[in-house]
């Protein structure tokens, strides 16, 4: 759909499962090279590996630790000496759990604040170091969550750190947009991922779910992988630092559906 995309170089952390996948079967679509990282599902990320070549791309699986700093250079480090440089740096990889908040443990906290935050920061300053150093018109994409929006009690440690990644995305858009380089995030609602499959798969969690949803449906994560691909893409050129939301409605309070309140 983006002949411009054609041979890019994109690096997708968290890409062996859930929306990061999507998004790599979606560049290999596109015909880019992917480095795909992971950092426990091996075979998923071999998976995507073998889904984007079969699209018409071409891959890489690369194992790192995209909250270490060693990690997010290793990922780099491997774009360059396999595909020859970066073009594009999608910071997908999360986590959540869930702990009433006077419960919830000081490890916890900092696990899913490592990696949904501090991954965002360490990933965008390795591409920024990289896109700046070589004087490149460059783009980041960040994952963040309808959650940087709406308060998610019991999950204040996950909704703490997607509110960082919304201004964390509008500081540096605004800092680097005069060396070209754009920087977004997807926030996405319910979507049918791994994380999610247990909870969908009780009747009455997913009509629970899906009653907080204008559009009445869960979405999927080809939907959040297309929004990704024109954020990648010139079609969003004067695009940056905003949060698109893939939601159906969810952050439209659809409480107040039909008139209510």
């Amino acid at each position: 759909m983006y002949p411009e995309l054609q041979n890019k170089v994109a690096v997708i952390t968290g890409g062996s499962k859930g929306i990061g996948n999507a998004i790599c079967y979606r560049f290999g679509e596109e015909k880019m090279n992917v480095v795909v990282n992971y950092n426990s599902d091996a075979s998923g990320a071999e998976e995507a590996v073998n889904l984007i070549k079969k699209a018409g791309g071409n891959a890489i699986a690369v194992k790192a630790d995209v909250g270490s700093e060693d990690g997010n250079l290793h990922l780099l480090e491997q774009a360059i000496n396999t595909f020859g440089g970066l073009d594009i740096w999608v910071n997908n990889a999360g986590m959540e759990n869930q702990y009433n908040t006077h419960e919830l443990p000081l490890a916890e906290w900092e696990k899913v604040i490592n990696i949904n935050l501090t991954g965002v920061f360490l990933g965008s300053r390795t591409a920024l170091n990289y896109f700046v150093k070589n004087g490149k018109k460059g783009n980041i994409i960040n994952m963040s969550s309808v959650h940087e929006q709406i308060p998610w009690p019991t999950f204040a440690h996950y909704a703490a750190s997607k509110g960082g990644v919304k201004l964390f995305t509008q500081t540096i858009a605004m800092e680097y947009a005069p060396h070209n380089i754009r920087v977004n995030s997807i926030g996405p609602g319910a979507i049918n991922t791994p994380i999610n499959a247990k909870k969908f798969a009780d009747p009455k969690q997913l009509e629970m779910t899906t009653s907080m949803v204008p559009m009445q449906r869960i979405g999927d994560p080809a939907e959040v992988a297309a929004v990704a691909a024109w954020l990648a893409s010139d079609q969003s050129s004067y695009v940056t630092g905003i949060t698109l939301f893939v939601d159906g409605g969810m952050t439209l309070y659809p409480s107040f559906q039909g008139g209510r309140g």
